[in-house]
């Protein structure tokens, strides 16, 4: 009995459980509130763009191309997945595997914070020469993400597995791939509007 109530608990915590339909809408609706903010960013003058609160930290053009090269990876895993598994009946509830719900849990941003992470030098922008077109490149990219995010609503999303951008040994189910590459492109948007706040746009 004190197993089985152990069990439970160690689910509720760390296995998420949702409706397919709704955990999709949700990535949707995100995607969209970042589409929406990067757009506010291209009317922006360059110099602005290119502002930095210090030498260590991310202006908001580095901020978006450390998004496009996750995106770089991320959306033609995703993409190969989603046709190559375009036939298979899907399940209407989503089950997080424990990995992918804590690897999402540590992007989400939570009451107007985020959990700091050291950035793979490979993901790491600082003090690239940037310009806007970084900001057109990653609109592109998100007009891919929304057209996926539609099609996944036909797909298996816990049966279906990518691979991730950090080790070749770990897989993670659709859902949670979609769930930790949207809620990071969030927390990253999240931390170049704080950029204009220091500039007081």
């Amino acid at each position: 009995m004190l197993v089985k109530i152990v069990i439970t608990i160690f689910a509720k915590i760390f296995i998420m459980h949702l409706s397919n339909n709704l955990l999709i809408e949700e990535l949707l609706h995100l995607t969209e509130n970042s589409i929406q903010s990067v757009k506010k960013f291209k009317g922006l003058p360059v110099n602005q763009l290119n502002f930095k609160k210090s030498s260590h930290e991310w202006s908001i053009l580095e901020c978006i191309e450390h998004l496009n090269l996750y995106s770089d990876f991320y959306l033609p895993e995703i993409e190969k997945q989603i046709l190559a598994n375009k036939n298979n009946n899907h399940a209407a509830i989503f089950k997080s595997g424990i990995i992918g719900n804590c690897f999402a849990g540590l992007m989400k941003v939570k009451n107007g914070e985020v959990k700091k992470m050291k950035t793979p030098k490979d993901k790491n922008p600082l003090n690239t020469k940037l310009t806007p077109t970084t900001i057109d490149r990653f609109l592109k990219q998100q007009e891919l993400l929304n057209l996926l995010l539609h099609l996944a609503k036909t797909i298996d999303l816990g049966k279906v597995k990518t691979a991730i951008s950090l080790t070749n040994i770990v897989k993670l189910k659709l859902g949670d791939t979609f769930r930790f590459y949207v809620y990071h492109i969030e927390r990253h948007i999240f931390q170049a509007e704080r950029v204009t706040i220091a500039q007081n746009i």
